[in-house]
Formats: structure tokens, C-alpha cells, sequence
């Protein structure tokens, strides 16, 4: 997977394509593309005569510049990454940050491509994609961009459930207002954290209680590990906010009863 780092230090994953999946969608798309120059060729052919031989040669470069080059850029830049091919194989291509692509880095994916695509008969495209750890081809390293997987499955949502042997501290304890970004960082951490290595989840599970602890008194019970605490911590503050929110909303519905119920009066001409 891709890391991506947001501003408030979330880690966010991205899935780079396959090989093979960008080879399927890269060969759909030269299908494409050299069937559409077979039929403008077919076109000028029946129309032969009526050009000169030079006239005649400067329609097949512009039509090879136009079905390889202007096309394929002006359809990714429209589409933002996408194309016939990507469509089919679930694909997108985007900036290597993640954002989407612009009119230059397809310009420059399609200009490259030309080059080691057709005129090689894919054997640069391949060469390059097979030792690129993003099966990445020349036009891409060159542009910064990279091909995203579209068709990801959806990870389930994971709320966290406060452990039963906390469960009368988190009832307890005094949750102060914990920031946003923390409170996302602790969250993202609660869904990856069954992916990471022990090493690296015991890390940033001790670095996030020990920030998160500057919100919460009193102290949890003595052997409370970090990812317990963070579980508590944020199961407790979920459960008092929809609380909250219920309890709001049930006001809300009392006021409008009360305010539906009383007697209209005109205002006085």
C-alpha cells in the first residue's frame, strides 16, 4: 500500500494497482486508440485522391498524434485519471500525493507513453512497471503519478468498546474537551492497529495515551496497557457524546411542541 500523511498526522492507505490489472487496462485502451486510427485511416484512404501525396502524409501524423496523444490526455484530464481501460479495470491514475491529476501530468503520461508504448511495442512500459514497487511505467515516474486501485473493499467500521475491567474508571472518569486532530489520530489507530507489528503498535499506542492523558483524570487502574486505555478513553467519549446528542435533541422536540401548541395572536393593525 501507498502511505499518504494528512496534516494532522493520519495515515491514510492507498492502493496502488496491480500489474496486471494495469496491464488489462492499458492494453483495452491501445485497443481502443488503434482502432480509432484504423477507422480515421480507412477514412482518408477512401478520400485519397482527392489529397496530394504530402497532404495525404500530413493527415496520417496528425491522426496517429491525435488517437495516441491528444486524445488520451484530453480524456484523463476530463475525467480526472480516467479512461475506457481504467474504467474496466478499476482504475484511476492520480498525483503521487493522491490528489487528482491535471492537464500537464496527462499531457506528459501521454507524450512519454507515445514513445515507450507504441514505438516500442510496450517493451519500456513493461521494463520499467516490473521493477517499479508501484507498477509504475516511465510516463508515470516522469509525470508523478501512479495508478490507484478504484474497487476497494470497504473495511468495516470498528467502534471501540470500553474493557469490561475499565468500564467503572471510563464511567467515572472526567473526560475533558480531547482535540480533534488527537481524537482522529487515536481513532485511526483503533482500525490499523490489528495490522501492525507489535513493535510499532505498542509505540504509538504508549505516545497517543500518554498525550491523551493530559484530557482524562483521574489515572487509570495501575496495568492498564495503552491500547486498553485509548479503547476506554475513546468508547466513554462516544458514548457521552450520543447522549449528549439525544438528550439535545430531545429539548429540541420539546421546545417545538411547546411552540406548536401555543395560540396563534395576531399582531395588532
Amino acid at each position: 500500500m501507498s502511505p499518504l500523511i494528512t496534516g494532522e498526522a493520519v495515515v491514510l492507505e492507498l492502493r496502488p494497482a496491480s500489474f496486471a490489472a494495469r496491464s488489462l487496462g492499458l492494453l483495452l485502451d491501445v485497443v481502443v486508440h488503434t482502432a480509432l486510427l484504423i477507422g480515421i485511416m480507412m477514412a482518408v484512404g477512401a478520400a485519397r485522391d482527392e489529397f496530394d501525396e504530402a497532404a495525404a502524409t500530413a493527415l496520417t501524423l496528425v491522426s496517429v498524434v491525435l488517437c495516441f496523444v491528444i486524445i488520451p490526455a484530453t480524456v484523463e484530464t476530463l475525467t480526472r485519471g480516467l479512461s475506457l481501460g481504467k474504467l474496466a479495470a478499476g482504475l484511476r491514475i492520480v498525483r503521487d500525493d493522491g490528489g487528482a491529476i491535471r492537464f500537464r501530468h496527462a499531457v506528459v503520461r501521454a507524450l512519454v507513453g507515445f514513445l515507450e508504448i507504441y514505438l516500442t511495442f510496450g517493451g519500456v512500459a513493461i521494463a520499467v512497471a516490473l521493477f517499479d514497487g508501484r507498477s509504475r511505467r516511465l510516463g508515470d515516474i516522469v509525470a508523478g503519478t501512479y495508478s490507484l486501485r478504484r474497487r476497494v473493499p470497504v473495511e468495516p467500521t470498528i467502534v471501540p468498546v470500553t474493557p469490561r475491567h475499565l468500564a467503572a474508571w471510563a464511567d467515572a472518569a472526567d473526560i475533558g474537551r480531547i482535540p480533534d486532530a488527537l481524537g482522529r489520530r487515536a481513532a485511526q489507530f483503533m482500525r490499523q492497529a490489528p495490522r501492525m507489528s507489535p513493535l510499532s503498535r505498542s509505540g504509538m499506542a504508549a505516545a497517543l495515551a500518554t498525550e491523551m492523558s493530559g484530557y482524562v483524570a483521574p489515572s487509570p487502574p495501575p496495568g492498564t496497557t495503552p491500547d486498553d486505555y485509548l479503547a476506554a478513553v475513546l468508547a466513554e467519549r462516544r458514548a457521552r457524546e450520543l447522549r449528549r446528542l439525544g438528550a439535545a435533541r430531545t429539548e429540541s422536540n420539546r421546545i417545538g411542541e411547546r411552540l406548536h401548541l401555543l395560540p396563534f395572536r395576531a399582531s395588532d393593525s
